[in-house]
């Protein structure tokens, strides 16, 4: 039986790296990237997971990198292609305080390179196969009521979802299922030693979302629980 197949984009460290090695104890074959020429910790589960894991070099903010990784991977197919791409700022940094060259940051790393590359590699999906990117919650206009930070990350991962929708809605009969997955508050780098997941609790969820939801056609906003997220 062939084995499914993965393209996880930014899986260097945090959710990315902890969704590649869920991925793989579920047998899938998995190509995962990082900005670094070389990545210990992808080594590390090339050399546990032998012959099922290719570590592949990309920055998404680089047109020349995304175009010259789509032509490496000619010929690919793969059930699930995942942007997980995310850069933050200080938590208690307003939109009156931070800078351009930062917003600036935010928006082309959490929105616009990663909407580019589903563009990009749509192709390089199977028919039935899942376009997905790592959203957040913090990304919820509906739920945004309380001060809780983090204001121009917020403003990236809805600029995001209204990206995908807007890819949803130019792509009517499009046989792909699309998700945005917000993984919850985890305690990675970026989401702080208070949050209230772990790497390992955080990743299962998703990779039990993103296996309940293939081949269901159409764009949905779940959290990993697999519960929707209003948008």
């Amino acid at each position: 039986m062939t084995k499914q197949q993965a393209l996880i984009i930014g899986a260097s460290r945090g959710i990315g790296l902890g969704l590649v090695e869920r991925l793989l104890e579920r047998d899938w074959e998995v190509t995962a990237t990082s900005r670094r020429a070389a990545d210990h910790g992808l080594a590390d589960l090339a050399d546990r997971f032998a012959g099922r894991l290719q570590p592949e070099q990309v920055d998404i903010d680089s047109e020349d990198q995304v175009t010259a990784l789509h032509q490496r991977l000619a010929g690919s197919a793969f059930d699930l292609i995942l942007i997980n791409a995310g850069v933050t700022h200080d938590r208690w940094e307003t939109v009156a305080e931070v800078s351009t060259d930062t917003f600036q940051r935010l928006m082309l790393t959490n929105a616009l390179s990663p909407m580019r590359f589903i563009e990009r590699f749509q192709d390089r999906t199977t028919p039935s196969g899942t376009l997905a990117v790592t959203s957040s919650g913090q990304g919820s206009i509906t739920n945004n009521t309380r001060v809780t930070g983090w204001e121009v990350y917020r403003a990236s991962k809805s600029a995001l979802n209204q990206l995908m929708r807007s890819f949803a809605a130019r792509h009517p009969d499009d046989s792909h299922t699309l998700l945005l997955l917000a993984p919850g508050w985890v305690r990675t780098e970026l989401g702080g030693p208070e949050a209230t997941l772990s790497v390992e609790q955080s990743t299962a969820g998703l990779a039990d979302v993103i296996e309940a939801q293939a081949g269901r056609r159409g764009l949905q906003f779940l959290d990993q629980a697999g519960r929707t997220v209003p948008w």
